[in-house]
């Protein structure tokens, strides 16, 4: 079954094929991938057009089965359908956020509320509600094994939540909901990621971006010209805080990008989201009241691990005074470093955190990037350690299309050498990507289609330029392993049914996997696999390394507070009551921040509401604080691993085969405690980040 929630067809309404399309027909391409060089700009609308006609055909060809309803001619039957729907999809979103353009943003627009009015088509539509539900009230006498039953359950919440028992004329005023908040959310992703492309910093002046290093001012230099301005320009990235703030020497320029990277979506201009984001939450508050929920965020946890809002915002509240406390040593720590001659700002933090570093460790980032090469840290680090952990290896195809020079196919391999998936890898930044880093899939494992995966891995860092490689820091080297654990939830599922497949589970729980493989980035035996001097080859010396380990929770405070700040106004915007106004954006953020008492001029959130797309373009709305319920989880994981020897690939092969290949075929709750043979506790995060259990309240 499609698994976009979102177009409108008319029932009986016959596809029309193009034979030109390449979307029109299965891939036949080894394992299906897809055709990118093949695939025009002027395919994709009419693609969609005709899949979600055919999908709409498919559907009422179930419900129109005179036979009693079975799993079989229901569930698996809708399984089956909108395969023509997906390829169109997976292609188009995959280029949507990795190499953009006007005529594509324009599209994102378009097929926005299309897609939001197929999807009500099929979730609000009585008769195949009706099949879905005879099945569900007999499922005990059904005989289904557990995989079965689990799809069957989760396909009737999905369409009760989605709003199959309102009435009709709710079910009207739910499309009309559906439809405004698709339109906004697609154009708020393009306005963001405008504003993030145009409000970046242009200086005229070298000088002026002093503390740069070569590649970085080469950079920008390449940044300024292909935009026909002279000089340099400074692009912004999608967290508040910009890398570059970390090494300007100059704070007037700090100081102007700092205020770039802030106020880049609320300038009045066309950037400006603050409107669509209020709307959007106020639409978002009525939807939810209309389905029987107080607010939207009981609505979205209803089927997380934390399950209530006020369980999450518990959780998130406990670590707040923690988070404050370190912050504010910090704080103090950096003014003391700089003295009388000025106050310490938000746009001196970076900077001066650093220096802080330095004089107490004798360690500055710069000497650590010399150590993580890119392709290094990738191949002799990410790739080392699933190989040593789980036996998979390895290759490299260059016979398979992309859709943008700089992407990177691998094969991948069980360790029997029977083909596992396909892994697509795009790492470097341009202004067709949008920020940030992500995994994604363009095909989804399936035992019941027969389909391998094929996973996207995806990144912004800086191009190599000439002799000069890509450099990266350890924040950006974790996050390769971060992402890559997304991939493993996605390369080794082995799931029956495309729905419950990979990362189908829920917000809080699919963070675990790739949480959970960050660790492995300073692991001695990986660690010292990859990180080699990018022109000597020496592995990075002893004395660095220990530093480095030394460092691990440096700036804990700021990293953490900014984090619960981003939190915790996620869940006050979805928290709002239904009967709300429209709130001015600024004013309720400012408000929304001191309710939780995380409003600090010096730690703002980790994205303002104008540019947190996470939440208000994403899938991650009343669900930020999963990276923190996660952290929980993958904190109390690797603990499990130490007490149990560590990288070996006995532990590697238990947690694939009971959890990263199981998908959604199981309450995520229920494998992990089956895995580690206990539930979670918070004991072992409090320890990675160093903070005392009396810091913690509740």
């Amino acid at each position: 079954m499609t698994v976009l929630n979102e177009t409108p067809v008319v029932a009986g309404t016959a596809p029309v094929f193009d034979a030109s399309n390449p979307f029109f027909a299965p891939s036949s391409l080894p394992y299906s991938a897809p055709p990118f060089d093949k695939i025009r700009e002027e395919h994709y609308m009419p693609a969609f057009d005709a899949g979600m006609a055919e999908g709409r055909a498919e559907v009422d060809a179930i419900i129109a089965n005179t036979d009693a309803p079975t799993f079989d001619n229901t569930l698996v039957a809708l399984e089956k359908s909108g395969a023509l729907l997906n390829r169109v999809a997976t292609a188009f979103y995959a280029i949507a956020g990795a190499n953009t353009n006007a005529a594509i943003q324009q599209m994102q627009q378009d097929v926005a509320p299309k897609l939001s009015a197929h999807g009500d088509s099929i979730n609000l539509d009585e008769k195949l509600f009706a099949r879905v539900k005879t099945l569900y009230e007999q499922r005990e006498s059904l005989d289904l094994d557990a995989e079965s039953l689990r799809l069957l359950e989760i396909t009737y919440d999905g369409f009760v939540k989605a709003g199959a028992l309102l009435s009709e004329p709710s079910k009207n005023t739910l499309r009309a909901l559906n439809t405004e908040q698709s339109t906004l959310q697609a154009k708020f992703i393009n306005r963001v990621l405008a504003a993030m492309k145009e409000g970046g910093l242009h200086v005229v002046t070298r000088e002026a971006l002093d503390g740069l290093s070569d590649a970085e001012i080469a950079e920008a230099a390449e940044a300024a010209k292909s935009r026909e301005l002279d000089g340099f320009y400074l692009s912004l990235q999608n967290t508040t805080q910009q890398p570059a703030l970390a090494s300007l020497t100059n704070r007037e320029t700090r100081k102007a990008l700092w205020e770039a990277s802030l106020t880049r979506a609320e300038q009045g201009n066309d950037h400006d989201t603050r409107e669509m984001i209020s709307r959007l939450a106020q639409l978002r508050a009525q939807r939810a009241h209309l389905l029987g929920y107080e607010s939207y965020a009981a609505w979205k946890l209803s089927d997380q691990m934390a399950r209530t809002p006020e369980a999450a915002v518990k959780f998130l509240d406990n670590l707040v005074p923690a988070a404050l406390v370190g912050a504010k040593a910090e704080a103090a720590e950096m003014q003391a470093l700089i003295g009388d001659s000025f106050t310490l700002e938000p746009w001196d933090w970076a900077f001066y955190a650093e220096a802080v570093r330095k004089a107490k460790y004798d360690i500055n980032e710069d000497e650590v990037k010399q150590y993580f090469e890119l392709s290094s840290v990738f191949e002799d680090g990410v790739l080392f350690a699933a190989t040593k952990l789980y036996g998979i290896t390895f290759s490299k195809r260059a016979d398979l299309p992309v859709y943008h020079p700089d992407v990177v196919t691998y094969e991948v391999f069980n360790a029997d050498g029977s083909h596992l998936a396909l892994l697509y890898c795009d790492f470097y930044r341009r202004d067709s990507k949008r920020g940030g880093a992500w995994m994604s899939s363009l095909l989804t494992q399936s035992k019941l289609l027969g389909d391998a995966p094929i996973i996207t891995n995806v990144c912004n860092y800086t191009k190599p330029v000439g002799d000069e490689p890509s450099l990266i820091d350890s924040d950006e080297a974790q996050t390769l392993f971060h992402e890559f654990g997304h991939a493993l939830h996605g390369l080794f599922s082995e799931a029956t049914y495309p729905s419950l497949s990979g990362t189908a589970v829920p917000r809080d729980f699919v963070e675990f996997p790739s949480q959970f493989n960050e660790h492995w980035a300073s692991y001695p035996a990986i660690f010292n696999n990859y990180a080699k001097h990018w022109k000597t080859g020496e592995v990075m010396p002893a004395d660095l390394q220990a530093k480095l380990k030394a460092t691990k929770n440096f700036n804990g405070g700021h990293a953490l507070t900014e984090v619960l700040a981003a939190a915790e106004l996620d869940m006050q915007w979805h928290t709002l009551p239904s009967d709300s106004e429209a709130p001015d954006a600024s004013a309720f953020e400012a408000a929304a921040l001191e309710r939780a008492g995380v409003s600090v001029p010096l730690v703002p959130p980790r994205y303002r509401s104008t540019y947190f797309s996470h939440i208000f373009g994403g899938g991650y709305a009343a669900g930020y604080y999963a990276y923190l319920w996660a952290e929980m989880l993958d904190s109390d994981a690797y603990h499990w691993f130490e007490e149990h020897g560590g990288l070996t690939r006995a532990n590697g092969d238990r947690l694939r085969n009971m959890v990263l290949s199981r998908g959604n075929t199981a309450d995520p709750a229920e494998l992990y405690r089956a895995w580690a043979g206990r539930d979670p506790v918070i004991g072992p995060m409090l320890q990675q980040r160093g903070i005392p259990d009396s810091a913690v309240t509740g």
